[in-house]
């Protein structure tokens, strides 16, 4: 009954919103060509109905111009193709406002849990004591990063924002209005964003979304829980990668590292400006001026100038100061709203959110090599060097470095960020940059070369306020993950460290390369597996285990539903606090506004309170791990064939968007690792490589698989242990979940005509084949009709979304056929590839 409430508020509250809102839309004039918003339905009709019939998007395309546009020239031809894909990313901005608005109307019929319902199975349990204890001791981390498919201005989030408060409030004609500026702004940058740029976007929203959506949420729980027994400020935080995350982005220096936190700095005391100017206005009282007008003058002044530096005592003693006089001499007037403020200050102190400091070790590996040289310990290379005298130096060698005395950029650039980070943790205090995560972990020296700079930059007798945070994102490195860490463990001076660090190693593992490298159900058994080993490897050093998720937007990238995910962790997983990456357009459509930032946070903290309030305990048998064991092998089998199959990366680059990604200007950050002329699997970054399956809607990597493990399982007439395993394992169960929506936003038709080709037709048959052959089991497996059966509001906002990008998709594909026939315009054609990719992201919300 739920699901039928909840699609019947679905139609009212978006489909037909984004319809009456979408006539007005269409009736938006551009110049140079009439009524080119009448004819987008009409090309959508005509391309639902071509590639139905096997039409090529060639032979759609040019009959529609026959038939429908009197345009006779190619170049105006071109031209009318652009000004439909900038209508068409304009419908994804509308239609993403419609759904927006809805969220609050849509989650009164949610089947999930909320902290709401938790207090009150707590209640009827009489268990409010466990629930207190663990909710002032857990933390939900939300971690932002600033891949390169979150591009919206901040221009474009106003009028997204505008348009929401419109449509709530059903104002027509000022929707008119917002619709009409919304056709005249850019949507695409004009060059190139700068790392700064990037953190600059992410900002705005920390200033405009979650300050109040995170004091709310606290504000209520402290509320539930009883003001006096709960004082976790920590219960939500806010971690940042824009600016720190070099990994793969030479365009990230110390320099840029610098100005983030700065400019978080100072976005944070406008915040606690308007915080304090609002709340003076009530605070009249004679006793209260003098600290109110000093800390105003301080805030006021940080807001504009970098170098003042406002402590987190400059802030918290004054108030303190006020709270003391309204209990004392003023009746306790405004003092929950004070209090409000004061928690606040508590929760986000001078940084507002911890910057993580990220790079590759083969870049450390770099550096290393470079300091060790200069200091005559090796002549070229440290493989000259045994294991043992190689730690022996990093652990207890006394070295002091200084980038100038370093030629090579990388090693400059390195060797300064680390010497600056006691500064900026001395401005943002030890909260605002505290952790330093090394990408491509797989053995001791991950760790080590980073714990090793920390000493030549500084920390050599003092505490290394950092910590050190290996990730684990290849298959090999999942491997030796338990093994690297007890040998780090056995390290007296490694384990000194961490005593300091509170006796907590946060391990990072990572989604994005371990599909890529292991294919879907591998790598995501793989990290459960991996998971559960680190667990005990900590718990038996004594370690409490930080598990810190890589999770992209789409599930070939770690996404999909986030709370099934959590809740679906064995109880051999350490659950002592959620960390999380937010990625990509994930940050505006599913953290994006103040409801949707609360709602989902709680979904978090549910999931990881779960085991606590409800005593469940979440088992996988052994007969259950062998039978998900022998699946993940077959399904890595076959997706391992076809990672090496000859044409597997030549149909990338010449039958997809690949190359394009980094011809947008969408991130800072480069497609590929390195410089390499002839591109390899391992040097593609995830984003791109998850990205160009999703523009072809194809989404290999979210299934690529499955299919045939579940049909050898079949043939083998063993396939009642793969629906055993459907009904009674939660994390067997999600991961098929996740595989139907990405085989859910596939349209092979698409793509049809590429069967034909007769260098890669028979490629795209044996993608096709497992595409059919994963939907066909899947819906076997779960018993359902169509996928996503129980999970209608979101199959009806996909297939909505898919229809408002048709006519741009097979715009983009016949862009791709006009340039592989070498198209006198073909630099035009190639604009077109690459302007066709912003919409198609932006629909999909979690396609890269």
């Amino acid at each position: 009954m739920q699901q039928i409430e909840r699609v019947e508020a679905f139609k009212k509250s978006v489909q037909n919103k984004f319809n009456v809102y979408n006539s007005l839309f269409l009736n938006l004039p551009y110049r140079n060509i009439d009524n080119v918003g009448m004819l987008i339905p009409l090309l959508m009709d005509q391309s639902e109905k071509g590639l139905k019939a096997g039409l090529n998007p060639k032979e759609i395309i040019e009959a529609f111009f026959e038939n429908f546009a009197d345009l006779q020239t190619e170049k105006e031809r071109i031209d009318f193709m652009f000004r439909i894909i900038q209508y068409v990313e304009r419908q994804v901005v509308l239609y993403d406002s419609v759904e927006d608005a809805a969220f609050p109307k849509l989650h009164k019929h949610s089947s999930s849990l909320s902290l709401k319902d938790y207090f009150q199975l707590v209640d009827n349990n009489k268990n409010w004591d466990s629930i207190l204890d663990k909710l002032n001791s857990f933390s939900a981390r939300i971690v932002l990063t600033a891949h390169p498919t979150q591009f919206y201005t901040p221009a474009v989030l106003d009028i997204i924002t505008n348009l929401r408060t419109l449509i709530l409030e059903n104002r027509i004609d000022e929707i008119d209005v917002v619709l009409q500026q919304l056709g005249l702004t850019s949507l695409v940058n004009a060059k190139k964003p700068t790392p700064l740029d990037e953190a600059k976007n992410i900002i705005y929203t920390l200033r405009h979304v979650y300050y109040e959506a995170i004091g709310e949420l606290y504000a209520y729980i402290k509320g539930s829980a009883g003001n006096e027994r709960f004082s976790n400020h920590d219960i939500v935080k806010l971690g940042f990668w824009p600016g720190g995350d070099r990994d793969g982005n030479p365009f990230v220096t110390a320099d840029i590292t610098k100005d983030v936190v700065n400019e978080l700095r100072v976005t944070l005391m406008k915040c606690y400006y308007n915080d304090l100017k609002g709340l003076q206005n009530k605070l009249t009282f004679k006793e209260v001026q003098e600290p109110i007008n000093k800390l105003r003058g301080n805030l006021y002044r940080a807001m504009f100038d970098p170098s003042k530096d406002v402590g987190y005592e400059d802030i918290i003693g004054p108030l303190n100061q006020i709270r003391e006089a309204l209990v004392q001499k003023y009746h306790n007037l405004y003092l929950k709203e004070l209090d409000v403020f004061i928690d606040k200050v508590k929760i986000f102190k001078i940084h507002f959110a911890t910057i993580d400091i990220r790079q590759d070790h083969s870049m450390h590996t770099k550096v290393i090599n470079a300091v060790l040289i200069k200091n005559g310990f090796i002549i070229d290379d440290v493989n000259e060097l045994s294991e043992t005298e190689l730690i022996n130096i990093l652990l207890h060698k006394n070295i002091t470095l200084n980038a100038n005395d370093y030629d090579e950029e990388i090693v400059k650039d390195t060797i300064k960020n680390v010497s600056q980070l006691a500064d900026i943790q001395a401005k943002n205090g030890e909260e605002g940059c505290n952790r330093y995560i090394i990408s491509n972990s797989e053995d001791i020296f991950s760790i080590l070369y980073v714990y090793a700079l920390f000493r030549w930059c500084g920390w050599a007798n003092k505490d290394i306020t950092f910590d050190i945070v290996p990730l684990f994102e290849t298959m090999k490195g999942m491997d030796n993950a338990e093994a690297t860490m007890q040998q780090l463990f056995g390290l007296e001076d490694y384990r000194s460290h961490l005593e300091n660090r509170a006796n907590k190693q946060t391990i990072m593992l990572g989604f994005s390369d371990g599909t890529k490298d292991g294919g879907y159900l591998k790598a995501n058994w793989s990290i459960l597996k991996t998971k559960e080993e680190l667990s005990q490897v900590c718990a038996n050093n004594d370690v409490a285990a930080i598990f810190f998720d890589g999770r992209g937007g789409p599930p070939a990238r770690g996404g999909g539903k986030t709370h099934r995910f959590y809740a679906a962790q064995t109880n051999k997983v350490a659950n002592n606090e959620i960390q999380l990456t937010i990625q990509g357009q994930t940050i505006t459509s599913t953290y994006g506004t103040k409801e949707q930032f609360i709602y989902n946070s709680e979904q978090l903290l549910t999931a990881g309170l779960s085991n606590t309030i409800l005593g469940k305990e979440i088992v996988i048998s052994e007969e259950s791990r062998s039978v998900i064991e022998e699946l993940s092998e077959l399904s890595f089998a076959k997706y391992d064939a076809l990672k090496h199959h000859d044409k597997f990366m030549p149909y990338l680059e010449n039958m997809s968007t690949l190359k394009y990604y980094t011809k947008a200007n969408i991130g800072s950050r480069p497609g590929k690792r390195g410089n390499k002329a002839k591109l390899e699997l391992s040097d593609l970054r995830a984003i791109s490589f998850v990205g160009s399956w999703s523009q072809l809607k194809q989404n290999v990597p979210g299934y690529f698989g499955i299919g045939t493990a579940l049909k050898t399982l079949a043939d083998a007439g063993r396939f009642e242990e793969a629906k055993k395993l459907y009904e009674e394992v939660p994390f067997f169960q999600a991961l098929m979940m996740n595989s139907m929506m990405s085989l859910s936003k596939c349209y092979f038709e698409l793509t049809s005509y590429m069967k034909e080709n007769e260098e890669y037709g028979a490629f795209w048959e044996i993608l096709h084949e497992e595409y059919e052959l994963s939907k066909e089991m899947l819906l076997q497996l779960s018993g359902m009709e169509i996928l996503m059966e129980k999970e209608a509001v979101s199959r009806e906002s996909i297939k909505i979304r898919e229809n408002i990008v048709l006519p741009l998709l097979v715009i983009q594909q016949y862009a791709l056929q006009k340039i592989g026939e070498g198209n006198a315009h073909k630099e035009l054609y190639e604009k077109i590839v690459t302007r066709s990719l912003y919409g198609n992201i932006n629909a999909s919300r979690n396609s890269a």
